[in-house]
């Protein structure tokens, strides 16, 4: 003992050196865990970098007060600000409830018990109340949290990219080529990426494959225990006693820490005081301490930021595809607006021209009448008369239901909620009507085609999603490698306590202290160190697994390129199908207008005649009827055409633009942007 003793007291060159080995190990453990505190502070700064310029999700406009509970309601542009409060990394936060009230810019436009709207004025409320905006404006928020996630080291969860449709009406112009839209499961359509269904509805995308990401939030670890043990013994010899009796205090810490390198570090110091009735043990109690750190760094699969940072490179495409799939439910909101709103226009125009007739039916069956009663015409006549009149009063009354409907149609597409009994009643009257020009574009398709490939969402949201495939390519080629890892750790253990007074000699038994803090001294200046570095290598044998993942990335990765060309190609379709009905629509509209001056000159000339005496009843009342069918064919002709010049703007991307909408304040639901200077004919939403 008394060699121990000057050894510690004295140390030896060869101690020194090991000393300033470990001296310097420890330096390099804190130099990387300083770098740890920089990457975690780091980290989510990059990731609220691009979280600020996400606007708020939907918010009350008057939110209720929170219920009486432990989840505290924050809206989400204050749940993304860091809060300085540690505990409140553990209480959960609720989103406030939706507000359900219509937007008070309806009242202002309400008259005499009746609604008088614009299209501007549509398009406004839409964008501010329509349910299907409120929907698509969740899912910008549900996007950040997936960037929020992975840039912890989550997996993304994915964000829904489809456009909601869920409100009815407003269906546009028939073309072959359609519109491209449909429903999916909830209202809502398929996103892009050309995802199917598979056996079972599912299919498992290898969009993200690669290596296990560890969770770069610190993990601090501790526990603590108190033990008693009695055991009976077999043999005196070790402890000198036949029934051992032991009291055990623990009391261990630890601090975990990974990196988006793939590497990570583990410091843990486990302390430990023992009574015992042995009278063999050198110090009774005996306080324990034992400090480690652990560190290890893949250098092949799982090596680098690519590997490991791959959600969140994937979580920050999706938001991009989240931010142009909502420009799309933006667009596809606009255009059903204005189909509806055209639709209403036609509906109220129909049933003005069936008043008329009606009106003239039931003159006629009055002038039928007297002249019957004075015998010059027989009472057939007035029969065809009555007959006209009751055929008449039918389809007013189905253009009158009709009009009822699309007021229905305009007024759910532009409120939140219609519970009130009179909003639902409410006429809604529409002030502007369908422009009377139908001048063709000079613009050339090749331009249009053009520009629809520049602007159209699902091109770019294919483009991104192409990005992410790419991504997956590279992180699959290096889930192939073998699992090679070095690691090195440094340990220092500390023992101390009072010495045991049945202890038969003390000779040569030193202790800096007799508690803990002899122990930690021990612990801490390497009097009694241990150093490991080494390395580990794994080797799969046929490595099928990860085989079959990496040529799957490869095989989505072309499939999504190949999808990408068809979007080009359905675009490139629909612009030209776009065109194809402008140009039809306008000669319809041109020939329905001709049709129209006929009828009505043909009517006057039979009226001329009538009151000279040369005509008859049923004469004018069918060049009457004649009239009415031209005039609710040229509603029908100038609707379908105002429907195609909606069409062509959806077709070739430039829907905002041209009704001068910004998605900014599409996305914070208070859209408040005026019209813009009209632009040449093609691009001139009607009516405005």
């Amino acid at each position: 003992m008394s060699d121990f003793k000057k050894l510690v007291t004295n140390r030896s060159p060869k101690m020194r050196s090991l000393q300033r080995v470990s001296s310097s190990f420890a330096r390099g453990v804190a130099l990387v865990c300083c770098t740890s505190l920089v990457v975690q502070t780091s980290l989510p700064a990059l990731a609220q970098a691009s979280q600020s310029t996400v606007p708020n999700a939907p918010t009350a406009q008057n939110p209720p007060a929170a219920p009486a509970t432990s989840t505290v309601t924050v809206p989400f542009d204050l749940f993304l600000k860091k809060s300085h409060n540690p505990i409140d990394s553990y209480r959960g936060k609720a989103v406030p409830p939706t507000n359900m009230a219509n937007s008070a810019q309806l009242n202002s436009m309400i008259r005499d018990g009746k609604i008088y709207l614009t299209l501007r004025d549509a398009i406004d409320l839409a964008l501010d109340d329509n349910l299907d905006m409120v929907i698509a404006r969740y899912n910008l928020p549900i996007a950040q949290m997936d960037v929020l996630r992975t840039s912890a080291g989550g997996s993304a969860r994915g964000v829904n990219t489809g456009v909601v449709s869920g409100t009815p009406g407003g269906a546009g112009v028939s073309t072959s080529a359609g519109a491209g839209s449909g429903a999916g499961a909830g209202g809502t359509t398929s996103g892009a990426g050309g995802a199917g269904a598979g056996a079972g509805g599912l299919v498992q995308s290898a969009l993200g494959v690669g290596t296990n990401v560890s969770n770069y939030d610190p993990f601090i670890g501790i526990s603590s225990d108190v033990d008693h043990t009695t055991q009976l013994l077999a043999n005196r010899i070790v402890y000198g006693v036949p029934l051992i009796h032991l009291n055990t205090i623990t009391a261990n810490f630890s601090y975990s820490q990974a990196f988006p390198t793939g590497g990570s570090i583990q410091a843990t110091w486990n302390n430990n005081r023992q009574t015992t009735n042995s009278p063999n043990n050198t110090f009774n109690p005996q306080y324990t301490s034992v400090a480690e750190i652990y560190a290890q760094q893949p250098l092949l699969a799982g090596f680098g930021f690519g590997p490991n940072l791959r959600f969140l490179r994937i979580a920050k495409n999706t938001n991009k595809v989240t931010d142009i799939a909502f420009r799309a439910q933006v667009i596809a909101t606009v255009t059903q607006i204005c189909n509806l709103y055209w639709n209403l226009v036609a509906a109220y125009d129909t049933e003005q021209v069936n008043e008329r007739s009606v009106a003239f039916s039931q003159e006629t069956l009055d002038k039928s009448r007297k002249q019957f009663e004075l015998q010059a015409i027989p009472e057939l006549d007035v029969l065809k008369a009555q007959g006209d009149v009751a055929t008449r009063k039918q389809d007013l009354t189905v253009a009158r239901t009709n009009l009822e409907l699309q007021e229905l149609y305009m007024k759910n597409a532009i409120t939140r909620s219609l519970d009130d009994p009179v909003l639902e009643d409410m006429a809604v009257i529409p002030t502007d009507h369908i422009a009377a020009d139908t001048e063709a574009t000079n613009e050339s398709v090749q331009d249009l085609i053009a520009e629809a490939l520049k602007k159209r969402p699902e091109v770019q949201e294919s483009a991104i999603q192409l990005k992410s495939s790419e991504l997956s390519r590279k992180t699959a080629r290096n889930n192939l490698l073998p699992s090679l890892n070095v690691y090195g750790f440094l340990s220092g253990t500390g023992l101390s306590g009072p010495l045991n007074p049945g202890l038969s000699s003390s000779a040569g038994y030193t202790t800096p202290g007799t508690g803990f803090a002899g122990a930690w001294q021990d612990a801490f200046n390497y009097s009694s160190p241990e150093y490991q570095v080494g390395f580990q290598l794994g080797i799969p044998i046929r490595n099928r697994i990860a085989k079959a993942d990496q040529y799957r990335t490869e095989l989505e990765y072309r499939q999504s390129q190949l999808y990408l060309e068809e979007q080009k190609k359905s675009v490139r379709i629909e612009v030209r199908n776009a065109r194809f009905a402008l140009e039809q629509g306008a000669s319809r509209v041109e020939a329905a207008r001709d049709a129209r001056d006929l009828a009505q000159k043909t009517l006057d000339i039979y009226q001329q005649e009538q009151k000279l005496g040369a005509g008859s009843n049923q004469q004018t009342l069918s060049a009457e009827h004649d009239l009415a069918v031209a005039e609710n064919a040229l509603v029908t002709a100038e609707t379908d055409y105002a429907k195609a010049r909606v069409e062509m703007l959806r077709a070739t991307g430039t829907t905002l633009e041209a009704y001068g909408i910004s998605i900014e304040q599409a996305k914070s639901g208070n859209n408040n942007s005026t019209p813009t200077t009209p632009q040449p004919a093609t691009r001139v939403p009607t009516g405005q």
